[in-house]
């Protein structure tokens, strides 16, 4: 059974809970009070991830953190038809890696600038924002071509990929960090699509997707 450790506010730990969602794969959580308890600061935590960082997976005897590098191995491991992570395409993998990069910019862009705004972390919240409205204007230009092409997803796959579900949840919750939609549409759009995937599950701020036009 695999066991993650969790926080329910937390858009990274949410992407993996998408993925096991997608995947229909079962799992125990272990919540961890990252804010106000700050539980992922004592020792006990740090023995599980030294960092101090959540999610961390074990699966058995094995232990990995770090969201992007959970949702590679889970779809390896547990995605038979190799959707989400289709190995055998170099040119989608090298795709998959390069959003996976965005996405942590994501986390250090419109996550930061959400947990200086909701969560009272000490962070440069103008920085944070401004970052992410550079990041969300590479992304929705992206995207419009993308559909433009007749394609739905971030890569050049005719599915959605681990490289959707790593950058979904901290546009998705931007709008907590002060960090407007309002001009991206292509994103909208592709919000949308990504509510719509079968399987897919709700947190806090992010709500199902409306009834289709």
């Amino acid at each position: 059974m695999i066991r993650l450790f969790d926080f329910d506010l937390s858009g990274n730990c949410y992407k993996v809970r998408l993925l096991l969602a997608f995947l229909g794969l079962e799992y125990e959580k272990t919540n961890i009070d990252y804010y106000p308890g700050r539980q992922h600061r004592t020792d006990a935590f740090l023995r599980i991830n030294p960092l101090g960082q959540l999610p961390v997976i074990e699966d058995g005897d094995y232990r990995l953190r770090d969201a992007q590098a959970i949702l590679v191995y889970l779809a390896h491991k547990y995605d038979h038809g190799g959707n989400w992570y289709p190995t055998d395409n170099p040119d989608l993998i090298g795709e998959i890696s390069q959003w996976l990069a965005f996405a942590d910019q994501l986390t250090t862009t419109a996550s930061a600038a959400r947990l200086e705004s909701a969560m009272f972390f000490e962070l440069d919240g103008d920085a944070a924002r401004a970052g992410a409205h550079k990041l969300f204007r590479i992304l929705d230009a992206h995207l419009w071509f993308r559909e433009d092409a007749g394609a739905d997803w971030i890569c050049s796959a005719d599915e959605p990929t681990i490289a959707d579900i790593a950058c979904f949840p901290y546009v998705a919750l931007s709008e907590e960090g002060g960090v407007s939609r309002e001009d991206y549409p292509a994103i909208r759009r592709w919000l949308d699509r990504v509510k719509r995937i079968p399987g897919f599950c709700v947190m806090p701020g992010v709500f199902p997707a409306g009834p289709a036009v």
